[in-house]
């Protein structure tokens, strides 16, 4: 097992294959680096370094009861960054990794950091406030708490279905992608994943893309039901100095599941770019 040890003593699990040009993989909630699974092969085949890790409280890292706040996702990450010496990377964040990939540039990327990809990101703020009008009520993510206390493994295999839009008509429900989702949610810290949901849907990451100044490629699919494209990549490419925006018609959150060849398609394209 390939780990690192954070200054609070939490293990941090990564995946590093590869040679070339560094692509740092940051997952969703309440998931792990497997979700990554597809888009770590296709690069390493386009000739690239991929490096993937389990966030603090999922998949094979420690299951952590503090800490599971963006600060510290993102403290965690540069931890990992530090330590494999990346350059010039590459960081794609899915969901809640687009959130902690937003604030790990902005705070600890100066020099280290070539571009920035959100996929059905959480930012700039999930939860409505004054500020942030056009929000989901906070009683959404009271309801995702009270849910997974209640019953972890029946609220997790449930929440895969709107996820990939299996919920659509024409989108027959993928039996062994429902199960990889449960398996790698079910890996993680119940405490850890708990507390992710106030990290991911209160986080204001405003002034982070604000602070951005590296190319910044936002896609999203316009029927995400887990993060409405409206409150989040919409807004966020304004905020960003130098985004380029992509919207999917149609397709769901877990897109590079469901879509993968398209999402490589054109990750690599902006890579390349």
């Amino acid at each position: 097992m390939t780990s690192i040890i954070t200054k609070d003593g939490t293990e941090i699990f990564y995946k590093d294959m590869g040679r070339g040009q560094p692509i740092v993989f940051h997952h969703g909630w309440p998931l792990c680096s497997d979700d990554w699974d597809t888009q770590l092969l296709f690069f390493l085949e386009q000739g690239y370094r991929v490096i993937a890790h389990d966030r603090r409280g999922h998949g094979r890292s420690s299951q952590s009861a503090d800490g599971n706040n963006m600060d510290t996702y993102a403290a965690d990450v540069a931890a990992l960054a530090s330590r494999l010496d990346l350059r010039d990377a590459i960081h794609i964040g899915h969901s809640t990794g687009g959130g902690e990939a937003a604030r790990y540039v902005a705070r600890h990327g100066a020099g280290r950091v070539a571009k920035l990809v959100l996929i059905g990101a959480v930012p700039p703020q999930m939860v409505k406030t004054e500020a942030n009008p056009g929000g989901l009520p906070i009683e959404v993510f009271d309801d995702l708490r009270a849910q997974l206390a209640a019953s972890r493994a029946g609220f997790y295999w449930d929440f895969p279905v709107p996820f990939y839009g299996f919920n659509r008509e024409g989108n027959p429900l993928s039996e062994p992608v429902r199960q990889n989702w449960w398996r790698q949610a079910m890996l993680g810290g119940a405490k850890a994943q708990y507390d992710c949901i106030q990290a991911f849907s209160e986080t204001d990451f405003t002034d982070d893309l604000r602070a951005i100044s590296v190319p910044t490629l936002v896609m999203h699919g316009d029927d995400d039901q887990i993060v409405p494209i409206a409150d989040s990549a919409l807004l966020s490419a304004k905020l960003l100095r130098n985004p380029t925006l992509k919207v999917y018609p149609g397709l769901p959150h877990g897109m590079c599941t469901t879509h993968a060849d398209t999402i490589n398609r054109d990750l690599l394209a902006f890579i390349r770019s």
